[in-house]
């Protein structure tokens, strides 16, 4: 019972210092809302410092509150990126949700397969509730003016219509005043989709739609690691199936870079496995890819899976990995085990990760191989690794004997 007053005094402390730091943030939000840019250094500076403060020394929150509350965080998280977008939403929120249908729908980004799916999911919406509705692909080099004027104006034969006006930048003057002035007041049975692929040229149709509200969606390349794995994720989720953050990462790296290529992974695993989908399914199906395999063999080798890390040693090997390959992923394993290990123990968040230079998604999952693992362990998982770099690179008659042995002695330092 005193524990539970206790943990409620501090939710009760934290919460006041909450409400301060709001307080503030609201105060330059309305000081300087109009021309952000005129935001002193300092006040930016103590809400940081603030906020930090307020994550590292936060009471603990039982894991039940956070499953109830769960919902509302990941739809506000969404409502305030938008905000940050200037009203795009994300591609993570609208990827697996679908978008919404509005008379004007600006898609903005130059990530192809996105952009392909949020028009293809406007003209499903739009056909659901109309199945005759017409589509029409524009392109700059056909428009002449008024020739949207004259898609847009009721027909004789009613039925809706889908206007895509593809290579938004490359409108003209003339053109894109003549959307801008449609999209004032749209027709009830037309939807307009201008895609544009993001930058300084056409930036005044994109200004302008934005200004009279348009539904934007945002369909950015995709190019960080983190982003991918929201992609997999999002993917998954909208064919009905889940997975496990593990197990998105490690189809990431078996898969490679391409949207396409991991859209398809997705569908056929979900096809394959049911729908549940863990990091075991995603080394079943793809455990011969190259790019899974000698990180593969050293995130079992680190969690202590002997008989696992052995199997997907000589599956590497055989599938042509070369063996140099194989130990530059067991020295990163193991040297991510000795960086993480050593950090400051009050560092974390982002702080922790510029302190390693380390994603966080990385750093949560080396705090998760840690489990297990001391100080001295490390050291002689270290020496282990240093001696394989050796052996691949000429000190040894059988490479593969000398990476057996490593895998071997890197399970038993561990403990």
């Amino acid at each position: 019972m005193l524990d539970c007053a206790e943990l409620a005094g501090a939710h009760w402390r934290h919460a006041g210092r909450c409400a301060e730091t709001l307080q503030e943030i609201q105060g330059l939000w309305e000081a300087h809302g109009a021309d952000p840019a005129n935001i002193a250094t300092a006040g930016c500076r103590r809400v940081q410092d603030a906020a930090y403060l307020l994550r590292r020394d936060g009471p603990k929150i039982p894991g039940a509150f956070y499953r109830l509350r769960r919902e509302a965080a990941e739809h506000g998280t969404v409502e305030g990126v938008i905000v940050l977008l200037g009203g795009a939403e994300p591609f993570w929120a609208w990827h697996a949700a679908g978008v919404s249908v509005e008379p004007i729908v600006l898609v903005v980004g130059d990530e192809e397969l996105l952009a392909e799916r949020a028009i293809g999911e406007v003209v499903a919406s739009v056909r659901a509730a109309d199945p005759e509705a017409e589509v029409i692909d524009l392109a700059p080099g056909g428009l002449e003016p008024g020739r949207i004027s004259e898609l847009t104006s009721p027909s004789l034969f009613g039925g809706g219509k889908v206007l895509v006006i593809r290579s938004a930048q490359d409108l003209g003057k003339d053109l894109t005043a003549e959307v801008l002035k449609y999209a004032k007041n749209p027709a009830d049975d037309v939807v307009l989709v201008a895609v544009h692929p993001g930058g300084a040229k056409g930036k005044a149709l994109v200004d302008g739609l934005t200004k009279l509200k348009a539904r934007k969606v945002s369909c950015p390349k995709v190019t960080k690691v983190g982003e991918r794995v929201d992609f997999v994720r999002a993917e998954i989720r909208r064919a009905g199936g889940k997975i496990s953050a593990d197990g998105a990462r490690g189809l990431v790296d078996a898969v490679g870079n391409d949207l396409r290529e991991l859209a398809a992974a997705c569908s056929q695993l979900v096809a394959d496995t049911g729908g549940k989908i863990d990091d075991a399914a995603v080394a079943r199906y793809y455990r011969g890819r190259a790019e899974v395999s000698g990180f593969t063999v050293a995130d079992k080798a680190i969690e202590g899976q002997l008989a696992e890390a052995l199997e997907q040693l000589r599956w590497a090997l055989a599938t042509g990995v070369a063996p140099v390959l194989i130990v530059s992923a067991l020295a990163q394993g193991v040297r991510g085990l000795a960086k993480v290990g050593g950090a400051p123990r009050g560092a974390r968040g982002a702080a922790l990760a510029k302190e390693l230079g380390m994603p966080p998604w990385k750093i949560d999952r080396v705090q998760k191989q840690l489990r297990g693992w001391s100080g001295d362990g490390v050291a002689r998982a270290l020496a282990a690794v240093a001696e394989a770099d050796e052996a691949v690179k000429g000190g040894a008659a059988d490479p593969a004997y000398a990476l057996e042995k490593t895998v071997a002695t890197i399970v038993a330092a561990r403990g």
